[in-house]
């Protein structure tokens, strides 16, 4: 008989207790999102609720053209965002993990101060307003903030930098191949663990952003993402909630406005949560070797 392993079992113990804690918030969330507005009001949040109501969803639902096309644009915005920053860091990245690039020190304190410093969200208002006038266009979901950042770069350039060895670089250099061929022949698909996870990481700030929306778009309401339309409808909410007048208090007592807040963050997230274990095997080693010291 196979002797059991006591570290084993405690380990897989505090895996599973580890992955209850994790799903539970989002299960409780789902939960309250189909519970009837008088019980959650009355009873708090629950996993068994005492009374099940789809009200809430059932609200969305009725702007479904409205969500259809944020929705497109959410997708339309992160599938395009995240390949440009894959795309963009990775290029930056594959120069900088070259031990022989002239200048490279100080390309790297460049890129590295950038990540303590900013202009900060005036200056940066006015730059893409004033001067590349990206305001009510889908420039202005793509551009500010998202497109590129220093410690993706960061990361993929030690990811280059420690796990391609550098004879197969020089391998290619005297085989007659250029940096670009290079660079995609050997760095692209060697690098493909770092740069699904720096992709991941990208998507996730292009799905969940919504100061871009509120700062950049206030004309053109077909723009808005699903984070935009979704921040919308609370708003909405809260203002017929708190408003004075007769009809908009009949309105909002109709409504669930706890399960409809709950149903919203559940709608955002839920197309992420189906995406994310697709690429899950991809993370460890990417983050791991990537955040190692080059």
């Amino acid at each position: 008989m196979k002797k059991v392993d006591a570290y084993q079992i405690v380990t897989n113990i505090i895996m599973i207790l580890w992955t209850i804690i994790i799903i539970a918030p989002f299960l409780l969330l789902f939960m309250s999102s189909i519970t009837e507005e008088n019980v959650l009001v009355a009873n708090g949040y629950s996993f068994f609720p005492a009374k099940f109501s789809i009200a809430s969803y059932a609200y969305i639902i009725r702007s479904g053209a409205t969500i259809l096309k944020s929705y497109a644009v959410s997708i339309g915005v992160t599938a395009v965002g995240t390949l440009v920053s894959v795309i963009l860091s990775a290029m930056m990245a594959y120069p900088l993990s070259l031990r022989n690039l002239p200048g490279r020190r100080v390309l790297m304190f460049l890129v590295f101060f950038t990540m303590l410093f900013s202009g900060g969200i005036v200056p940066s208002y006015i730059m893409w307003s004033n001067t590349f006038h990206i305001k009510d266009t889908i420039f202005a979901q793509l551009l500010p903030n998202l497109l590129l950042s220093a410690w993706n770069v960061m990361m993929i350039r030690t990811y280059f930098s420690t796990s391609i060895p550098d004879a197969l670089y020089e391998a290619a250099e005297i085989d007659g191949a250029s940096q670009i061929r290079i660079f995609r022949i050997i760095a692209l698909p060697l690098g493909k663990p770092i740069l699904v996870t720096i992709g991941t990481f990208a998507g996730l700030g292009y799905w969940n952003d919504w100061t871009n929306g509120l700062y950049y778009i206030s004309k053109n309401k077909d723009l808005y993402n699903v984070q935009n339309l979704l921040n919308q409808m609370v708003q909405n909410i809260q203002y017929l909630a708190t408003s004075t007048s007769s009809n908009a208090n009949a309105a909002a007592a109709s409504l669930p406005a706890t399960g409809i807040q709950m149903a919203i963050a559940f709608v955002a997230i839920l197309p992420i949560m189906l995406i994310f274990p697709f690429f899950q095997k991809y993370y460890a080693k990417g983050i791991a070797v990537g955040a190692v010291k080059g």
